[in-house]
């Protein structure tokens, strides 16, 4: 649903810019081009033209545009609160019936000449109504989001901008209002600086929901091991806290590291973003068996474009490189950490790639085997208990997805799959003492679950930070589902990938 009120917005947004321009003399065949046409609402307007350019600044850019569109109509004497209302929340209507209307007239740079507000006023007035009207978009439609790392590739890549849809899972309220615009939890130019104040927190409340989340669905969600940081630019989440905190260094000892290094605790709502897919939803029993998933006893296989690495030996003949680059789609001469020689094993590589690039890189000659890589990583997956679950990313669980009203056991041996969602993601106190579980003061063997979770994945197995290492994620940190790539690039604008949908 939410991507549907994006296009609609989006081409009719578009269309009443083009009858618009044309009503200012612009041609059509410039009027029509998407993005461009803006410029020359910028240019007719008399807008400084580096706001063009910052409209391809992730969030902040949509804001712009926003404002930019206001400008627009102003200058066809539309300078009343209700006529900017319009032209930002129904611009798929507002802005066409204004494009086609005989009364509509274009009136240039002298359009606010007559008015008792003087023009800087009026520019002032609709950048205000343009930063509150998208913030509401924004916080209850669909948000815009930049993908940062290689865990989702190659569904995902690095620099692909998608819109975020909110709607679909019913958008949340937010807890942490008190914030700076355009941003969502550090200023600019200063990662290590909160934008946002602690003052006012809301309680947890999403509006309707069009749909619950589906097994497979694209989500971003907050990261539920970063509520606390080491709030050092060289941490954060790419070095979760609680990592560092169970290392030899550290050993658990809380004061310890406090001492040693600066913490920040983010609300909920202010944790870091995180885009996987949701390969478990609540109920489902979840296995990983030698690098496959398994869900509910199933093989769930992988998603068309997901990666993982295999381990290929060939009979000593070199892999074309052509046929790497063009039929695997790795770089190898730029040295990718894709394509590696096996140290002290002759004729062996490892390759992260596809399940269609493995299947055909079988089929050449010089291949001999072609294998799934399995990674020894006991000690370092969720939950942090080699002694019951001596687990790694390749050979994990099984495992149950927490579902509300599920009765779970409190017992040595469950205890560390569930303590941090009785404690930190449904607010209770646990404690343990003369060999008995006491929760919220009373000894109890059971826990009654009381909301759902689910299970996220990276489409990049082997270079993905996911549930394997941290766990459940809570349906209170769930943000919007991943709908729409509406603009990508890596050295250039990789138009095949522009308005594709995610799947």
């Amino acid at each position: 649903m939410g991507i549907v009120v994006f296009i609609i917005y989006w081409l009719g947004w578009h269309f009443g810019i083009y009858k618009l321009l044309l009503k200012a003399g612009v041609s059509k065949n410039k009027a029509i081009i998407p993005i461009y046409n803006t410029w020359e609402v910028v240019q007719l307007c008399g807008i400084k033209k580096y706001w063009f350019w910052i409209q391809f600044i992730p969030v902040l850019g949509q804001f712009v545009t926003l404002w930019i569109s206001i400008i627009f109509v102003m200058h066809f004497k539309k300078v009343n609160i209700i006529q900017h209302t319009l032209t930002v929340l129904v611009p798929f209507i507002y802005l066409p019936y204004l494009g086609t209307a005989a009364s509509t007239k274009w009136f240039g740079l002298d359009a606010l000449s007559h008015y008792h507000k003087p023009a800087t006023r009026e520019w002032v007035d609709a950048a205000v109504f343009a930063v509150v009207a998208a913030t509401l978009i924004r916080t209850f439609l669909f948000e815009a989001y930049v993908i940062p790392t290689e865990s989702m590739e190659k569904t995902l890549l690095v620099n692909d901008f998608l819109f975020v849809d909110k709607v679909t899972y019913g958008a949340r309220i937010p807890q942490t209002p008190l914030s700076f615009p355009f941003v969502h939890n550090t200023m600019p130019g200063a990662i290590t600086t909160p934008s946002y104040l602690k003052w006012v927190q809301l309680d947890y409340t999403r509006l309707p929901k069009i749909s619950e989340i589906k097994r497979n669905d694209v989500v971003v969600f907050n990261f539920p091991a970063g509520d606390t940081i080491i709030n050092l630019a060289e941490f954060g989440s790419k070095i979760p806290y609680y990592d560092v905190l169970r290392s030899p260094e550290f050993g658990g000892d809380r004061e310890k590291l406090t001492n040693q290094f600066p913490l920040l605790v983010h609300p909920i709502d202010k944790t870091d973003n995180y885009i996987k897919r949701c390969v478990g939803i609540p109920g489902d029993l979840i296995q990983i068996k030698k690098s496959q998933l398994w869900v509910n006893n199933q093989l769930a296989g992988f998603p068309a474009n997901a990666q993982t690495e295999y381990i290929v030996v060939t009979d000593g003949t070199l892999i074309p490189d052509d046929y790497v680059q063009n039929n695997i789609g790795i770089n190898i001469a730029e040295g990718s950490a894709d394509f590696q020689s096996v140290e002290g094993r002759l004729n062996t590589y490892k390759i992260n790639m596809t399940p269609s690039a493995a299947s055909e890189l079988k089929k050449l000659k010089m291949v001999k085997s072609v294998d799934f890589y399995e990674e020894n990583t006991v000690g370092l997956t969720f939950p942090n208990d080699v002694v019951h679950f001596p687990w790694t990313i390749d050979n994990f669980g099984s495992i149950r997805i927490p579902k509300a009203g599920d009765i779970i056991q409190l017992n040595d041996s469950t205890i560390e799959l569930y303590r941090r969602l009785i404690c930190t993601y449904e607010n209770n106190k646990l404690e343990k003492m003369n060999g008995q579980y006491i929760l919220n003061g009373t000894v109890a063997k059971t826990y009654s679950v009381k909301q759902n979770y689910y299970w996220m994945m990276g489409d990049n197995r082997h270079r993905s930070q996911d549930s394997r290492f941290w766990g459940f994620v809570p349906e209170t940190h769930i943000v919007g589902r991943a709908a729409l790539i509406w603009f990508s690039y890596m050295n250039s604008i990789r138009w095949n990938r522009i308005f594709n949908t995610i799947k």
